[in-house]
This record gives C-alpha cells, structure tokens and sequence, in this order.
C-alpha cells in the first residue's frame, strides 16, 4: 500500500507473499518461526529492497510515473486482513482504516526514521484477540531519475509543414 497523495515522497507499506517468500528462504537455507520472524531478516529486507528498486527504474521510464518511485517502505508484521478489517470480504485496501490503525507508523516512514515499535490488535481464526508487537525496520531504497524521451522522429512532409 502506497501513500504519498499530497506529500513530497511515496512511502509503502509492504505484504510479502508468505508462500513465495518462504520457498525462496527454504532455497537460500534461511530458517525462521513465522511470517514475523521471516520478515524481519535481513536477507529479505535486502530482496524486496531489490524488487522496489527494480520496480522504480520501471517507473523511472515513464515521465508520467516517475514521480510515483517509493522512497522508503517497511515491510508489515502481519498480513493484513479482512478480519482486523483492514481489507474488505473481496480483499481491497481499507486505506482510511489503515491510515488511522497505523498513523504512527506512517508518520516514522516521513519523519525519517530508521524503525518504529507497533503494537498491533488482531483477531486469531479461532476467534480470539491478542496483540502483536514489533519493532520494525523503515528501509530506503534508490530513487531514479527521470528518463527524457527523445522526441519522436518527424518525417519530410511534417517538417515542410513547419517551414
């Protein structure tokens, strides 16, 4: 989930896909616990810093996106999810609902800080309620300059039109 409407910079808030990223951590002889303990290593902070800057010299291609590259992210503790009604039944973002769950948050990734303890209320499948907390890691990641498009070559007849 990105923000940055009205701001100087994006930031985002990242999910990673447990089942991918668990695999690849299986093939690099990565263990951990959980989706907590996955995320915090810093061997995945360095691939999904990877895929957002891969992402970023994509947008740095197009004039009209460049401006949309995220600066600084954080990968989230937990998924988020309908139940902690942070997504609706179809799975869209409930972004007024997470600006208001995770304004601290939010605002470590403007101020500039390099982390922020949360402390997060959930709802377990079982149907209880508990509290996750973590102290989680704010990353920056490269921003690239915008790629000037040449303009589009003309042919003989365009140019005699502009004599």
């Amino acid at each position: 989930m990105a923000f940055g409407d009205g701001r100087d910079k994006v930031c985002a808030f990242i999910n990673i896909d447990m089942e991918a990223v668990s695999n690849w951590a299986e093939k690099q002889g990565i263990s951990y616990s959980g989706y907590l303990d996955l995320t915090s290593r810093p061997q995945v902070y360095k691939l999904i810093t990877e895929c957002v800057e891969k992402a970023n010299a994509d947008l740095a291609n197009d004039p009209q996106l460049a401006n949309s590259q995220i600066s600084r992210f954080v990968i989230l503790h937990k998924e988020l999810d309908a139940d902690d009604g942070e997504l609706t039944r179809t799975r869209k973002v409930r972004r007024g609902f997470i600006g208001d769950k995770y304004g601290e948050l939010i605002d470590a990734l403007y101020d500039g800080r390099d982390h922020q303890f949360i402390e997060t209320q959930v709802k377990f499948e079982d149907g209880r309620e508990g509290v996750i907390s973590a102290d989680l890691k704010i990353a920056d990641t490269r921003i690239f300059p915008a790629v000037k498009r040449l303009p589009e070559a003309r042919t003989g007849n365009e140019r005699a039109q502009d004599r």
